[in-house]
C-alpha cells in the first residue's frame, strides 16, 4: 500500500512514517522538510495548495493527515491563519483524495474536542458524545471539530472514506521544543523554576508517540472506513506530575511557580478509548514513568547536540 503522510517531518508524523514502513508499505513525507529517513519518499507539497496536494497524492491509497497548527499559542497568536491551515487545508486534502480516488483520509484529530461536551464534567466521554456549540473551548478546538466535520461532510457528499484518530497527548522523542515536557526539562537544566498554569490539576491522559502510531496502522483495517475512534493513554496525569517528575529525573531542585490558568484551556475529561480496543485491537503499552525514562533523555541529549552546533557557527 502506498501511503502519504501530511507533516511526515513532524513529531508524530514522522513516528507515523516509521510504523508504516515497519508495517511494510511504501510511504511519501508531504512536508517542506525532508523526511528524517532515506527511505520515506518526499514531496513538498503544501496543505493550502491544492494542485501540488492533487499531484502528490496521485497513486496513493491513503493520506494520514497530521498536518497543522498544533501549539495553541500559535494558533492564539493567528487564528486566521490556523483556520486556513487546519480547516481550509483539510479541505484540500479530502478534495485531492476525492480527484484521485484515494481509498482512505485518516484525520489527526484530538480529545480536545471533548471540552465542547455537552455531558457533566465527571462523565465518561466517548465518540457518540454530543457537542455544545456554545461551550468554552480554544479556537484550536474548533479547527479540529471543523476538519472531523468536514471529512463527514465529504463521505456523505462525494464518497470519500475517513477515520478519524482523536489522540491523546502525545509524548516522546522527536518532540516539539514548545511542548510542556521539553519546555519543562530546558527549565530544570537551566535552574529555572517550573510555571505551572492555574493549580496544575487539569489532567491528561498522556500517550507514547509510538503508541500512537501503531494505532495509524491499525486504523487501515476496513472496519475503521468512517469511523472515529479516541487513542488516548490510560493514566490520569496533572501537570503537576509532569512538573514533578521532571524535576526528579532531571535531579532540580528548584521550586514550581503557579500562574493564572488560560481561557478556554482543556481541563481533561474521562475518555473513553473502549473502542478502538475493541474494533482496532489498540491500547497503549508504554505506561507514562517508562515513557519519560525515555523522553527525558533524548530531549538532553538534544539539547547539547543544539548547544554544540551553536557554538561550531
Amino acid at each position: 500500500m502506498r501511503a502519504a503522510v501530511t507533516g511526515g517531518s513532524g513529531f508524530i508524523g514522522s513516528h507515523v512514517i516509521d510504523a508504516l514502513i515497519a508495517a511494510g508499505h511504501d510511504v511519501v513525507s508531504l512536508d517542506p522538510r525532508r523526511p528524517h529517513r532515506p527511505d520515506a519518499a518526499h514531496a513538498p507539497a503544501d496543505i493550502r495548495d491544492l494542485p501540488s496536494l492533487i499531484e502528490a497524492t496521485a497513486g496513493c491509497n491513503v493520506i494520514f493527515h497530521l498536518a497543522a497548527v498544533a501549539d495553541v499559542n500559535d494558533v492564539a497568536r493567528d487564528p486566521v491563519g490556523a483556520i486556513e491551515l487546519n480547516v481550509g487545508g483539510t479541505a484540500n486534502v479530502l478534495e485531492a483524495a476525492r480527484r484521485n480516488g484515494v481509498k482512505r483520509v485518516v484525520l489527526a484529530s484530538t480529545v480536545w474536542v471533548y471540552s465542547s461536551a455537552a455531558a457533566p464534567e465527571n462523565a465518561v466521554v466517548d465518540e457518540a458524545t454530543p457537542f455544545a456549540v456554545d461551550a468554552n473551548r480554544h479556537v484550536y478546538t474548533s479547527s479540529k471539530l471543523a476538519a472531523e466535520m468536514l471529512c463527514h461532510d465529504c463521505w456523505n457528499a462525494y464518497q470519500v472514506p475517513f477515520t478519524v484518530l482523536r489522540y491523546g497527548i502525545p509524548y516522546g522523542p522527536r518532540m516539539r521544543p514548545a511542548l510542556v515536557i521539553p519546555i519543562f526539562v530546558r527549565k530544570a537544566l537551566a535552574g529555572e523554576a517550573l510555571t505551572v498554569a492555574g493549580d496544575g490539576s487539569q489532567h491528561r491522559k498522556f500517550v507514547y508517540v509510538e503508541d500512537l502510531a501503531r494505532a495509524h496502522v491499525l486504523a487501515l483495517d476496513e472496519k475503521a472506513a468512517n469511523q472515529t475512534y479516541n487513542v488516548d493513554g490510560t493514566e490520569k496525569i496533572t501537570i503537576l506530575q509532569i512538573a514533578e517528575t521532571v524535576l526528579h529525573l532531571t535531579g532540580s531542585e528548584r521550586p514550581i511557580e503557579f500562574m493564572p490558568a488560560r481561557g478556554g484551556d482543556y481541563a481533561g475529561r474521562e475518555v473513553s478509548s473502549e473502542k478502538a480496543r475493541r474494533e482496532l485491537g489498540w491500547q497503549p503499552e508504554i505506561n507514562f514513568e517508562e515513557g519519560m525514562r525515555r523522553t527525558v533523555p533524548w530531549i538532553i541529549d538534544s539539547l547539547a547536540e543544539g548547544a554544540e552546533l551553536s557554538a561550531r557557527s
